[in-house]
């Protein structure tokens, strides 16, 4: 079984889709700090300063001790991070498109193969033509 488990780790295909998620992930870590630490902060300051990854609708207060530290948590809708998240799935699909893009240019295209002319009829076919010809002046 252990033999039958390394043959399986080595294709070529288990590799190439272990290599292609290591990246993803760390695309999506670059992704995720490019919208969070780039692009969020001057959209933020051009709506008024607005952090949106504290843009929440709260469901329940938030309970406080006599010292002012936060005992529980009250329940929100986080639809700051929300509207982060939609971002960065659009930067992360719009450069996928630009790689697939790129890379079907980059691929050799086969050439469409050009039509076959019409063989014309078979030696068979002329044999018989001749002897149905010859058949009809025996006549």
């Amino acid at each position: 079984m252990l033999k039958e488990f390394r043959a399986f780790i080595m294709k070529g295909n288990v590799l190439e889709l272990a290599t292609a998620v290591i990246i993803a992930g760390a695309f999506g870590a670059i992704v995720t700090s490019l919208t969070n630490d780039i692009l969020m902060p001057p959209i933020g300051q051009l709506l008024g300063g607005v952090d949106f990854s504290e843009l929440t609708i709260p469901l329940s207060d938030t309970v406080v001790d006599a010292d002012g530290n936060v005992v529980e948590e009250g329940a929100a809708i986080r639809y700051g991070i929300f509207i982060q998240r939609i971002i960065n799935f659009l930067i992360i699909a719009w450069v996928i498109f630009l790689i697939l893009r790129y890379y079907n240019r980059l691929t050799v295209k086969p050439k469409p193969e050009a039509p076959k002319p019409d063989p014309g009829p078979s030696e068979k076919d002329i044999l018989l033509q001749i002897r149905d010809e010859l058949a009809k002046r025996n006549l």
